[in-house]
């Protein structure tokens, strides 16, 4: 088989084998007990602030994909004192941590992400960034920061786990660097979720919500994203005497304008596809017929179908209109990371513990976006469950998006960060270790 086809076989029978654990719970099954929920509660008080000035520290050294040396050094430094089993060098720069309770049972994995943009940060927050032109302007500064709080305190409660939890510190969420393999297909492809074998994945961003909300979905949440790029060749010559070449700016204008019409013409409604031309480079000066075009952009689907079916249509065009004007052309598609899917049964099981602990007015329904994140490489392996944790402080009418120079996430989100992640994972691990041992808890 392809390696392509067991991941799918893989994530098949782990998904069955989830859906008839969590098909039979019992209502009222789960739910972290009083005493836990209290003993959370005063361990992250403990580490809260360790936390934050390692959240501070990260952002003020912020490292691209395939280069977070110092951020993966820094957490290994925090978590190989407290006994896990770490791994570090997963995937160039990844670390993977296995806390193992005082008793055996399930295993359930959460990931954080910890590269840094090439943007330059203009925020005038005391800890900003060191390094010219890079900055944790998409918030995995705090995911790091949360996932490794979450690990300090669920060390502190080994007696109360059944099973384990595996922690992964990804890089490269954002991209790898030109010519190198990278985030979180890599460390799927070596071996992160396999020792031991993790039965379901959590994972989580920033979002510029309000400081104690909580969004999340069952289905796609986020999606596709593939990259392409179209070269128009015509031929040169004056640009006074245009019957004498062929004007590849005027067939790659032709172009640009017939591609929207496949969404907007061809594509459901219901069924969202985004389709950008980010770039046009082309021409030599002004007074000549340019030669060569290049288009470049991305198309974004939250389904498989749609995803499959685009690149036909948009080569078709693209041949067509270029004929039509005795122009040739090459078309390159290439695909990128899938859309996030939460699986329906982990994110229906897992729903009452968000509602638990935030109320029904912060538990809040996530509409599907068209980012993109690799988180869902993971959720292609074995079921995962992906929410976005608001970041907005009160005093702000509206806050920076993600990927501004300007991002400045609530620090009092990251112990909320970690109180839910607590609380997810241990439910997770109860509900499964229930299931499977046959001996549901009432």
């Amino acid at each position: 088989m392809r390696h392509d086809t067991l991941h799918r076989a893989h994530r098949r029978a782990a998904a069955l084998l989830l859906t008839v654990l969590l098909a039979g719970l019992p209502a009222g099954l789960g739910g972290v007990d009083p005493k836990t929920a209290q003993r959370i509660d005063a361990e992250i008080e403990k580490v809260r602030s360790e936390v934050i000035k390692v959240r501070r520290f990260i952002h003020m050294n912020p490292e691209l994909g395939n280069r977070e040396f110092e951020t993966s050094r820094l957490v290994a430094s925090k978590l190989e004192p407290l006994g896990l089993e770490v791994r570090t060098g997963v995937a160039k720069t990844g670390i993977v941590a296995v806390l193992r309770g005082s008793q055996p049972g399930p295993a359930v994995a959460v990931r954080a992400d910890m590269d840094a943009l090439p943007i330059q940060e203009t925020t005038n927050l005391p800890y900003k960034s060191l390094n010219p032109g890079i900055m944790h302007a998409c918030g995995h500064d705090v995911h790091t920061s949360i996932v490794l709080g979450t690990a300090l305190v669920l060390n502190s409660l080994r007696d109360r786990i059944k099973g384990t939890v595996t922690f992964l510190f990804q890089p490269a969420e954002e991209g790898a660097p030109e010519g190198e393999e990278g985030g979180a297909e890599l460390m799927v492809r070596e071996g992160a979720l396999d020792n031991p074998p993790v039965g379901s994945i959590f994972g989580f961003h920033v979002w510029p919500e309000s400081v104690g909300t909580v969004l999340f979905a069952p289905g796609a949440v986020t999606a596709s994203a593939d990259d392409f790029a179209i070269t128009v060749l015509g031929k040169s010559a004056h640009g006074a005497r245009p019957h004498e070449g062929v004007d590849a700016v005027v067939v790659a204008a032709e172009i640009v304008t017939a591609l929207q019409s496949i969404v907007s013409r061809t594509q459901d409604p219901t069924d969202p596809a985004v389709l950008t031309v980010g770039t046009i480079t082309g021409g030599a000066r002004a007074n000549i017929i340019a030669e060569k075009v290049v288009l470049e952009g991305t198309v974004r689907t939250l389904s498989e179908t749609t995803r499959k079916r685009i690149p036909a249509l948009m080569e078709a065009i693209v041949r067509n209109i270029a004929e039509m004007h005795g122009a040739s052309h090459r078309f390159e598609y290439k695909r990128g990371v899938p859309s996030v899917f939460n699986n329906p049964e982990l994110t229906a099981a897992m729903a009452p513990t968000l509602v638990k602990l935030l109320g029904k007015d912060k538990a809040l329904e996530w509409k599907p976006q068209m980012i993109a994140e690799d988180f869902s490489f993971f959720g292609q392996k074995v079921p995962g469950l992906y929410f976005f944790l608001g970041v907005k402080s009160p005093a702000q009418a509206v806050a920076a998006p993600l990927h501004s120079p300007n991002f400045s996430p609530d620090e009092r989100s990251i112990p909320l960060g970690i109180k839910v992640l607590c609380h997810l994972l241990l439910d997770a691990l109860d509900a499964q270790g229930a299931m499977t041992s046959g001996s549901p808890r009432t």
